[in-house]
């Protein structure tokens, strides 16, 4: 039985990275180390599972179905040893987590750091990133976003406030190229834009009249996928850029930014605490939904 489960979690770790180095980096073992265990695996099931070549690992026939069988059970299996484990211990270990990069309160608030000190045991690993993924197949064990890009079948919870968005630019930008008055006239103005990717289209900027939602499509002067270098260019007198009003607090309070169209720009729901729905959650998570939830009731 020991020999048959042998070389399974590294299928399954191979499976999930497409690559042998990415793979034993999850695991904590040497490349070499993966590539013999699965090789035996091969060899006891008597086919190939990976192909395998000096570009790239892919899975053969068989190994999709192999992988596809395996995968739930093995996720089922650890679960149950992790809860037996959990029954007698605190809650420990590496807890990780990917934060939308404006999820300003979040990251900067108190919220963490209370938490750290509650659960000493565990170590948060976070990533920041504007990317969507499957947070279970990247290997992550909740995420915070905008509830309106989380997927249903996950468990969310309110992390933050109502938000909003806005235009901003600078009192020098303004007192150069005056004001727009509606949305549609920052086709007329320099504009500095978001995009996640290279390869993406700029993101188009949300308003609502009326109670009727339309998006302009500005043509950015500056275009990044860093939220810093827009305010930054901003600040600069640069042009006019966009996000949460609780992003540019600081800089409307100092008086570096102006907020701008906020008439087109009212609250929606925040930022989201969220993770898959699992028959047994691990203890390190369920401490940290819990400590949201009293945080929140405070």
């Amino acid at each position: 039985m020991v020999d048959d489960l042998e070389g399974i979690s590294v299928f399954l770790a191979v499976a999930e990275a497409r690559n042998f180095r990415l793979a034993g980096e999850r695991l904590g073992v040497t490349r070499s180390a993966v590539s013999q265990a699965l090789q035996r695996l091969e060899d006891r099931v008597g086919v190939a599972l990976v192909q395998r070549t000096t570009r790239s690992v892919s899975l053969t026939e068989a190994g999709e179905v192999f992988f596809e069988a395996v995968r739930p059970s093995v996720r089922q299996v650890k679960d149950a040893m992790q809860t037996v484990r959990e029954m007698q211990a605190r809650p420990s270990g590496w807890l990780r987590i990917t934060v939308s990069s404006i999820a300003e309160n979040f990251l900067s608030g108190t919220l963490l750091a209370g938490f750290m000190e509650a659960c000493p045991d565990v170590k948060l690993d976070i990533t920041i990133t504007d990317d969507e993924f499957d947070i279970v197949e990247a290997g992550f064990d909740a995420g915070v976003r905008l509830g309106e890009v989380i997927e249903q079948d996950m468990i969310a919870i309110s992390v933050s406030e109502e938000q909003r968005q806005c235009a901003a630019a600078s009192p020098a930008y303004l007192e150069r190229r005056g004001h727009p008055h509606h949305p549609r006239e920052l086709q007329d103005h320099a504009c500095i834009g978001w995009r996640p990717r290279p390869d993406t289209a700029p993101y188009r900027w949300e308003f609502t009249e009326n109670d009727r939602d339309f998006d302009v499509s500005v043509d950015p002067a500056v275009t990044t996928n860093d939220m810093g270098m827009m305010i930054r260019m901003a600040c600069a007198g640069a042009g006019i850029t966009f996000g949460m009003v609780e992003t540019f607090q600081p800089y409307i309070d100092r008086g570096e930014l102006v907020p701008l169209l906020e008439d087109f720009c009212p609250p929606f729901p925040g930022f989201y605490l969220y993770y898959p729905r699992r028959q047994r959650q691990p203890l390190k998570l369920r401490v940290l939904v819990d400590y949201v939830g009293r945080s929140r009731r405070r």
